[in-house]
């Protein structure tokens, strides 16, 4: 197993590896261990059944179940969520930075896209911004104020952006979490508000709120020091901390096919807040 990284601080590629193959204990540990410290890694040229995507995901949790499929009227496998984006489309999935679901009580620990067709030559990329620096950005007294706050994720914030709107009877996670939590794994700070899902901070006056995550959801969207872009090609597979970084997919493809299918693994917990017990 050879790593790449792609920043300092943010991804890297890994090679040497064959995903359809089992994974054996020590090169499991390895990639654990480069999770931990990259956060976004990258597998090139992988030829995978979705067994086989399964399998590589399950090593690192449980596979979670997007609230779509719970809360919606199946469609296809429970545990994929479908990426196919048209060339007639006018729009495409994650365009607003964000973590994914995090309007569920216990948002899933990490994702893993495995993309097998993408537009020629150009574009479809994917931006991943560093929550960990994020927070370690901020002034020592704004990091003491966002300790002790939580905010609110919206789901169906997310849904309206589709032209989704919920019918009679049906429902949508929503939650609150600390704005800033420990890591589930290294124990460090994140900074863990993001645009797609987080509406409001609790127990505040709103034009608080307002000014506080604007600024935030600014700052991690304009700062190219807490990012790294990955350029997809056919066959390629991506695995994301969901805790630890935030990420935006980049619709520049319009005329073109996106196809890939996304798998989320579940968190061992809710999150917790950094320096608390729960």
């Amino acid at each position: 197993m050879n790593l790449i990284p792609i920043t300092p601080s943010l991804g890297a590629e890994v090679e040497g590896i064959d995903l359809s193959q089992p994974l054996h204990e020590r090169t499991f540990e390895a990639l654990a261990k480069a999770f931990s410290e990259h956060h976004v890694l990258v597998f090139r040229n992988q030829t995978l059944s979705r067994d086989d995507h399964k399998a590589f995901a399950r090593h690192f949790g449980e596979i979670h179940i997007h609230p779509s499929q719970r809360h919606f009227k199946p469609r296809g496998d429970p545990e994929i969520f479908l990426i196919d984006i048209q060339p007639d489309a006018k729009g495409s999935n994650g365009e607003v930075w964000h973590a994914d679901v995090t309007c569920e009580a216990v948002p899933p620990f990490a994702s893993s896209l495995y993309l097998t067709e993408v537009p020629d030559n150009f574009g479809g990329d994917t931006l991943f911004a560093n929550l960990q620096e994020a927070f370690e950005d901020l002034s020592p007294s704004m990091q003491q104020y966002l300790m002790t706050k939580r905010a609110f994720h919206d789901g169906e914030q997310d849904l309206r952006r589709y032209g989704i709107k919920l019918k009679a009877g049906q429902s949508y996670p929503a939650h609150d979490h600390p704005v800033v939590i420990a890591h589930p794994v290294t124990g460090r700070p994140v900074l863990y508000v993001n645009e797609g899902f987080t509406s409001h901070l609790l127990s505040v006056p709103n034009f608080e709120s307002e000014f506080v995550l604007s600024g935030l959801f600014d700052r991690i969207r304009r700062n190219p020091r807490l990012h790294c872009r990955i350029k997809w090609s056919p066959n390629m597979i991506t695995l994301w901390d969901n805790y630890a970084v935030q990420h935006q997919a980049v619709f520049d493809y319009q005329g073109f096919r996106r196809y890939g299918e996304r798998i989320t693994i579940a968190a061992p917990g809710a999150p917790k807040a950094f320096g608390q017990n729960a």
